[in-house]
């Protein structure tokens, strides 16, 4: 009896291990941190996924109740005053450095990533950023917390991001926190590199705001949703950290409450006819370089093979790669990062083509050992050198060019 219990279990271990199991590439650095990592990350990942198949409660709640678990107080500390406060009702913490300055200083207004459906401002990592970002640059800085996907899908976490820089772009609120308004840039790591851009675009181009973006950074960014067939979603299927498989899931939960979607994206199947014309924003076989498109055949994707009503599929707030030549030229200085062992990679790429196609300044910074996400791994227990490297690299770039 307890011979066949044993084996059971074991049975059991080999195919949880099995399953949360990802073969890290031999170039990663701190591969043992990596592993341990990715292998706590798919646990969770696992047991939310179980939790939901039971009714117990969703992925997402329970990924939330973790992600809790590491929000901070606003705590000011000898070089920079903390504090939460609200932009038109949208949650921001503002970083204020305490040295004097003779002149308005520079500010950085950022948006987490998570997703659209986790994270906050009040994450370690991002706390410790932002924190870092103000000291480092001297400068004010904005992290700004907008609603959160299934409770909210688009448009609700632009719409929080637009009305948070609008705010602050304000005359009197500038003034306020002594902010010099011709250096002001918009970052934001994977979604919120997505949100950093559309907001970028839309200010920029929007006659009635009267001042504008000097740079924005948009880190390992997610932007668009029309082709979910690039060689970066081919190759990194069971990637590092995030799979395809969840990353569609939180997507999916971003854009519509229908559950046969993720299924239709992940068949990439889920564009309407009518988006025909859109696909040369992404057409990844000519904006991306040789060394990633490797052997890989485009194919457009099948149109019309759903009934969606989903007029977002083809709005650029949702998909800044949609937008058209004349938006994009408008567009100030730009700072792209993107990593190699990253479904989102080639959004990035992409992205960088286009910008350059129409005349903007870019700085691309591509990590051949990069993976997703590696900002949110700079505290412990199981921080990254790869996120301290990141964040250095971001600020250098900050300090040269804002």
């Amino acid at each position: 009896m307890r011979r066949s219990k044993a084996i059971c279990l074991a049975l059991l271990c080999v195919l949880f291990a099995s399953h949360i199991y990802t073969p890290i590439p031999g170039n990663i650095e701190e591969r043992w941190k990596v592993i341990a990592l990715d292998a706590a990350v798919k646990t969770c990942t696992f047991m939310g996924m179980c939790f939901e198949n039971l009714g117990i409660m969703s992925l997402e709640d329970f990924i939330s109740m973790i992600f809790r678990l590491d929000y901070t107080q606003p705590l000011s500390d000898e070089y920079v005053t903390v504090t939460d406060t609200a932009f038109t009702d949208i949650p921001v913490r503002l970083y204020l450095p305490k040295r004097k300055s003779e002149t308005p200083r520079r500010a950085v207004i950022y948006f987490h990533g998570g997703a659209y459906c986790l994270g906050s401002f009040k994450q370690k990592a991002f706390d410790i950023l932002n924190r870092w970002t103000a000291n480092k640059l001297d400068a004010v800085v904005v992290g700004v917390d907008y609603r959160l996907a299934p409770q909210h899908r688009f448009p609700a976490q632009f719409e929080d991001s637009i009305a948070a820089v609008k705010f602050f772009l304000q005359d009197k609120i500038l003034t306020k926190y002594g902010v010099d308004h011709t250096r002001i840039c918009i970052s934001g790591d994977s979604s919120g590199g997505n949100l950093a851009a559309a907001v970028t675009q839309e200010v920029q181009n929007d006659l009635e705001i009267k001042h504008k973006i000097k740079v924005q950074a948009l880190l390992y960014p997610h932007l668009q949703v029309i082709d979910s067939n690039t060689p970066s979603h081919r190759e990194n299927e069971h990637g590092v950290v995030l799979t395809r498989d969840l990353a569609i899931k939180f997507l999916s939960l971003y854009i519509t409450e229908d559950k046969t979607f993720p299924q239709a994206l992940k068949r990439n199947q889920h564009m309407p006819l009518e988006s025909r014309h859109l696909f040369k924003f992404v057409n990844w076989s000519t904006l991306l370089p040789k060394k990633l498109r490797k052997d890989y055949v485009y194919t457009e994707p099948i149109l019309g093979k759903t009934s969606y009503s989903l007029p977002s599929l083809m709005d650029i707030r949702m998909s800044p790669l949609l937008a058209n030549d004349s938006q994009l030229q408008n567009l100030p200085s730009t700072y792209v990062i993107t990593c190699q062992y990253d479904i989102l990679r080639d959004d990035g790429f992409m992205y960088v083509s286009r910008l350059q196609n129409a005349g903007v300044q870019v700085a691309h910074e591509h990590i051949e050992d990069g993976i997703h996400g590696a900002l949110s791994y700079m505290t412990s227990p199981l921080y990254l050198h790869l996120g301290l490297r990141i964040r250095d690299m971001y600020i250098s770039w900050l300090d040269k060019n804002l």
